[in-house]
């Protein structure tokens, strides 16, 4: 053989073999595929998703489910080229770069808290949403949540203390808190009173005490005032509502949340025995927000068998141009309008919004 063909024969082999390689390489991309699906109204590991006490509650038929987007890949646990590959041609999954879920200066660890603590937020927002359209009277906080290692509040304020006042000026709400702290200039001293719940020395167990907590300010990731506190709303309800979803994290159950307790607290059932999905935040007004991953999570609905999938509004466009066969698309702007919505299913009478053109 001549040394031409040998030399063709040779880079030919070097060149498969970096194909091969290189597709087994790691690259910066999350693969976002649908996740579990969960019935609000059901149980999970033999506990009811929704266990509410200290109120009557009434039986319920068919299904509102919640559903999720899994992934894989990250920092420390990247996909290879081939999965990547795999997933841009699978009409079910998504491909997108880390970045979108893992932003920079973030660890793996710091976002799976942040979809914790935003899951936990949704559950108190969700009931919060729920006894307002059954217009339960509730009562309204701040609770701290936690603490960022490095910054002035670590070490001065505790998980589960509950902020009454900053500066003098009583607050109820997370964004009062916020406003108050970003009043001032970084360096300048902030003063928290709360209520801690003490255990032991000396005290009775649960017996609130209050403190003064002064906080010097310093500058965030934005140059603007911190003091490193990490909070979510502390809602003061009449009875106990209990919400238990395992591993699920993030905000977008909000809407299906508070359906399910909705339909738990009133007579008869918002479902008429269907199989309906749904995703959405939720606020204590009961307004619906848009969420990411509508595509896998469509999928995931109609994998479950729900033949309704409860949409927020500002999906419907996105969710139009994935939605699967024999999943109807309902338009959800407010809790109140979506079990609108669902008493029309039910009934077959009154209007029900559309993400089409209709």
């Amino acid at each position: 053989m001549s040394r031409r063909p040998l030399t063709l024969i040779v880079a030919t082999l070097l060149v498969l073999a970096l194909g091969v390689a290189g597709a087994w390489l790691p690259v910066p991309y999350v693969v976002l595929s649908p996740g579990p699906t969960e019935n609000t109204l059901g149980t999970l590991k033999g506990k009811p998703l929704i266990a509410i006490s200290g109120r009557q509650t009434y039986p319920t038929d068919g299904k509102l489910s919640l559903v999720t987007v899994a992934y894989q890949g990250g920092p420390g646990a990247r996909v290879d080229l081939f999965m990547a590959l795999r997933g841009w041609l699978d009409p079910t999954v998504a491909v997108v770069p880390e970045e979108t879920i893992f932003p920079k200066a973030t660890t793996v660890k710091e976002v799976e808290e942040q979809n914790t603590q935003e899951m936990t937020d949704s559950q108190q927002l969700a009931t919060a949403a729920a006894l307002n359209e059954l217009k339960i009277p509730i009562g309204s906080g701040v609770m701290v949540a936690g603490t960022q290692k490095g910054k002035p509040a670590e070490g001065k304020l505790k998980a589960g203390d509950e902020i009454v006042d900053v500066d003098g000026q009583p607050v109820k709400d997370l964004e009062q808190v916020r406003k108050l702290v970003g009043a001032h200039k970084v360096g300048d001293e902030v003063r928290f009173t709360v209520k801690r719940t003490e255990q032991g020395k000396g005290a009775p167990s649960g017996t609130p005490t209050t403190l003064t907590v002064t906080l010097t300010t310093v500058a965030g990731a934005d140059k603007q005032p911190v003091v490193g506190v990490v909070m979510s709303p502390m809602f003061k309800f009449p009875f106990d509502v209990r919400i238990s979803v395992g591993e699920v994290g993030g905000p977008s159950a909000g809407l299906m949340f508070a359906l399910g307790i909705v339909d738990k607290l009133t007579p008869g059932d918002l479902t008429g025995g269907k199989s309906v999905a749904g995703t959405g935040t939720i606020t204590p007004e009961g307004a619906v927000g848009p969420i990411g991953g509508i595509q896998q999570k469509m999928v995931g609905a109609r994998d479950a068998g729900a033949t309704v999938f409860l949409t927020p509004a500002a999906n419907c466009a996105d969710a139009l141009r994935a939605v699967p066969d024999n999943l109807r698309l309902v338009k959800v702007e407010t809790l109140h309008g979506a079990i609108q919505a669902m008493d029309a299913l039910r009934t077959g009478s009154g209007k029900v919004p559309s993400c089409s053109a209709q």
